[in-house]
């Protein structure tokens, strides 16, 4: 059971002195260095950790999506990390100015194993790690202060003999306090400045310190504390690159990455959508997508997103979240009638825009950037609205369709919807709509032929006469008006019985060129004050507004037979 008094078996984690931190006032304004770990780390939390081919075809995706630093294995670890490393070299699959990353404990035999495995590679980053925490020393390994420096140390020098020892490899050597994130601080700094004395690194061929966040034990403005606390204090600030590597306990990993590029980090490692053990390591995509909507470039490309998807769940065999952000099947869907209302007139705003700038309500960032399509922006259920259903319209069929008629059609979906409990498609919403305005089916009213006379001078009543089908039935009609539609309604109602009068009427075309028609809808008001809708598509406008006119004496009839 949760404890009622959480504060008697967990301490909160203890904030930083920096009473003047400089992070919460900066922005980010260039990408960082960019480290993919998912195959290592990410590797080593799958439940059926990759093959060669689930390896090789994540490498691939990795390259072509511009990352330039890539941890691919723990080459001491397995015959199977090693094998893969010689693979990629021997290969010769490796770009040139791509490195390929390997990690390694402090101890000789796997040291001597991982830069063995690197033999020939043209570039190379060896990471060595080691525990640093107090909880780590204390509970874990039985190791004071010193023995834990002494550890760093006799790897890095290490490592540092046997790359001299090669010298066709371009190497970088990194260096991880291992549970940074709970380490005293003044000891954290004091291991790297240990280590760096070993390396000497110089502003031409920097060292790399990974910081990282191992386990989340606080918010990320604390993890930002500590990141700047370190930058400022320790020396040769420019003979380092500062890495991070947020896990995401908290579920902060990302905001504590970004927050610790603010803070001074230079580099990030992490995995594509946030794969990793226990709940993730930094999500990558989710991190630079964030980046590209502030208008940084962030220097890997997503363009198409639903294949990096696909790759990366064939890869780990894990399904990306369909809420993921920018990822997710339904990220860019909107259901709520609201919100629906709002994306359709931010696209009509967009279109009439003079600029390139992207102002679209709930969605931060263009779909078709990241290779994604607007048909799934807006779905339809029972929580949608008219804005919705119009835009599905629009979309499909090109129906620009009035906004009151917009709201009696919105009546007609939200009926099915509930009726029918489910989600409605964009074939549903059309074939509602042909059904509901007559334009396919056989209606009450059929209009034959007709024909339209006078109006040869000023105040000639124009004269409207034709043949309908009425109910099986062919009826001659006539009637008077100012214009052919009050004329062809008047008709209707000597003729029919019908009495319509029509208080709007609105027209568009509908497509380009030789397959141009014309679209026509018209509101009229019946004896009684009630609004009905018709809709009319031709060829020829003046043939698309008589079908709208016919459409809402169907609808018409149709009322008023439900009333009888």
């Amino acid at each position: 059971m949760m404890l009622s008094a959480p504060a008697g078996k967990y301490r909160p984690f203890a904030t930083i002195d920096l009473p003047d931190r400089q992070w919460p006032s900066r922005q980010i304004t260039h990408p960082p260095r960019w480290c993919s770990v998912d195959l290592r780390d990410g590797n080593q939390s799958l439940i059926d950790p990759m093959d060669g081919e689930r390896k090789s075809r994540f490498f691939d995706l990795l390259v072509k999506s511009g990352f330039k630093e890539i941890e691919v294995a723990f080459p001491s670890a397995s015959q199977t990390d090693f094998d893969f490393v010689r693979g990629l070299i021997e290969g010769g699959v490796i770009p040139e100015d791509v490195a390929i990353q390997v990690l390694t404990q402090s101890r000789e035999e796997l040291i001597r194993r991982t830069i063995d495995s690197l033999n020939g590679a043209n570039r190379a980053i060896v990471h060595l790690y080691n525990a640093t925490s107090e909880l780590f020393r204390r509970l874990v390994f039985n190791q004071d202060r010193a023995g834990t420096i002494a550890l760093a140390v006799s790897g890095t020098k290490l490592i540092k003999q046997l790359t001299d020892e090669r010298p066709g490899t371009i190497w970088t050597y990194e260096y991880s306090p291992e549970t940074f994130s709970f380490t005293e601080l003044d000891f954290a700094l004091e291991v790297c400045e240990a280590v760096m004395d070993v390396w000497q690194p110089t502003p031409e061929r920097p060292i790399i310190l990974n910081l990282p966040a191992t386990v989340e034990v606080a918010s990320p403005n604390v993890y930002a504390d500590q990141i700047e606390w370190f930058c400022r204090h320790m020396t040769r600030r420019d003979c380092a690159v500062i890495s991070v590597h947020p896990h995401n306990d908290r579920g902060t990993g990302i905001a504590a990455a970004e927050l610790a590029l603010m803070a001074g980090a230079d580099r990030v490692e992490g995995c594509l959508f946030g794969n990793g053990e226990r709940t993730g390591n930094v999500d990558i995509v989710t991190m630079a997508l964030n980046l590209y909507t502030q208008g940084v470039n962030p220097g890997l490309d997503f363009s198409d997103i639903r294949k990096v998807v696909q790759t990366v769940e064939h890869c780990n065999q894990i399904a990306v979240h369909p809420r993921h952000p920018y990822a997710g099947e339904l990220v860019f869907t909107a259901f709520s009638g609201s919100h629906q209302d709002a994306i359709k007139k931010g696209f009509a705003a967009r279109a009439a825009q003079n600029d390139g700038v992207w102002e679209v309500p709930y969605l931060p960032i263009d779909p078709q950037d990241i290779g994604c399509t607007y048909e799934a922006v807006i779905r339809v259920n029972s929580q949608s609205g008219k804005g919705g259903v119009a835009w599905l319209l629009e979309q499909d069929q090109g129906l620009r369709l009035p906004r009151r008629l917009q709201i009696a059609f919105s009546r007609v979906v939200q009926e099915i919807a509930d009726r029918t409990g489910r989600e409605l498609t964009t074939a549903d919403i059309v074939a509602a709509f042909r059904r509901t305005y007559g334009l396919e089916g056989t209606p009450h009213f059929t209009l034959l032929d007709y024909t339209v006379s006078g109006a040869d001078r000023a105040g000639t009543a124009r004269v409207f006469n034709g043949r309908v089908e009425v109910d099986g039935h062919s009826r001659t009609i006539t009637g008077q008006g100012n214009g052919p539609l009050s004329s062809f309604v008047d008709a209707l109602r000597q003729g029919c019985g019908v009495a319509l009068d029509i208080v709007n009427y609105d027209e568009h075309a509908v497509g380009r060129g030789s397959g141009t028609h014309a679209a026509a809808y018209v509101e009229c008001v019946l004896p009684d004050g009630q609004s009905v809708f018709g809709v009319g598509i031709d060829v020829d406008s003046g043939e698309a507004s008589m079908r709208a006119v016919l459409s809402a004496a169907n609808n018409a009839v149709a009322i008023q037979g439900a009333m009888a």
